[in-house]
């Protein structure tokens, strides 16, 4: 006899600027200034719009627990220093990474203009997001942009028997003529972390090879890896490589924590990770030749024609016109408590 399947949830829909709007005021209600409250809801909301939902209002309960367990300061003021030609170190204060971001995005592009390349260092600061809305902005402006981030320890490292590194994401955006930027933002480990959370509270099993249990067997069971277990790393000992990248120059090159130095045991709730990030902006203008936009667009045109059906960044783009037209589906329920906790 076969089970009797759930109703489907109603949904409801919100416009991107009302899903905004309302996230700033959640935000600055449990504790952020005004001016990180918008950084942050931005972020959430355009994770939401384009489909990224393990990182968009999902988020919402992580970012509350942080900033009442006292873990994160959510009233930062993020500290730009001019470090060198092409150097921009920011201290984040103990608050996000993105308000960080913001703070020293004007320097960083005039930098990058002047000499062509130019790195930003975060240091002491909080990333509990998706990577894109990071770089996606400087492809806007015909920069191209990478960026990497720890987080907390979560991931064995290929050969070792105990989790050491983060989730470790990598992104990447660069300028493309009569189409859409280039943009892409991968975990270095088999799945995101987020996308595990999300099968937990669904219910549902993994695919093989995301992660093991407590006791190091490999499990599909997103609970078994949550409770003790930890993920593995994509593409065994090259995306451990990849992560060990992603340690040094987000945290041993910046100032900030490794995935595994920071200790939140004494703020119950805390879920934001305490680590460092590195963003490097390119202008490909310097380079000369032709156009780097023009020639990304040949690129992705010689893609299409070996039979690549959809190029990285392309479900999303998508998702942010749908959802700009018709607004944001959630379900409705879901939206009521958000409003709920925005009073």
């Amino acid at each position: 006899m076969s089970q009797p399947t759930a109703a489907p949830a109603e949904m409801a829909a919100i416009s991107f600027a009302d899903l905004t709007l309302l996230l700033q005021q959640i935000f600055e209600r449990h504790g952020t200034s005004s001016d990180v409250a918008k950084v942050l809801a931005y972020n959430c909301a355009s994770a939401q719009r384009d489909g990224s939902h393990s990182h968009g209002v999902f988020r919402i309960a992580g970012y509350l627990s942080s900033l009442a367990s006292g873990w994160v300061n959510g009233q930062a003021v993020p500290k730009v220093e001019d470090a060198a030609s092409g150097f921009v170190r920011v201290d984040a204060g103990g608050g996000f990474a993105q308000p960080a971001l913001a703070a020293a995005r004007s320097l960083l592009i005039e930098k990058a203009r002047s000499a062509g390349i130019a790195v930003l260092a975060i240091r002491n600061s909080h990333h509990f997001a998706a990577l894109w809305p990071d770089v996606e902005p400087f492809a806007d402006e015909g920069l191209v942009a990478l960026s990497v981030v720890n987080s907390m320890t979560c991931v064995v490292p290929h050969g070792a028997q105990r989790p050491l590194f983060g989730t470790n994401p990598i992104a990447f955006a660069a300028p493309r003529a009569g189409g859409e930027p280039i943009v892409f933002d991968l975990a270095t480990s088999a799945i995101a972390h987020g996308d595990v959370q999300i099968a937990a509270r669904k219910g549902e099993l993994l695919p093989e090879g995301m992660g093991v249990d407590s006791q190091g067997q490999p499990t599909r069971d997103p609970k078994a890896i949550l409770g003790g277990g930890a993920l593995l790393p994509f593409g065994g000992h090259k995306g451990s490589a990849l992560s060990m990248m992603v340690e040094l120059l987000a945290a041993a090159l910046t100032g900030g924590n490794f995935s595994f130095e920071f200790d939140w045991t004494q703020h119950p709730g805390a879920q934001t990770p305490w680590t460092g990030q590195l963003i490097i902006v390119i202008d490909p203008s310097k380079a000369g030749g032709a156009g780097f936009a023009s020639r990304s667009e040949e690129l992705v045109r010689h893609m299409r024609e070996v039979g690549l059906q959809r190029m990285p960044g392309d479900r999303r783009f998508q998702e942010r016109a749908t959802s700009l037209a018709q607004g944001i589906a959630l379900p409705a329920a879901e939206l009521a408590r958000l409003r709920e906790l925005a009073g």
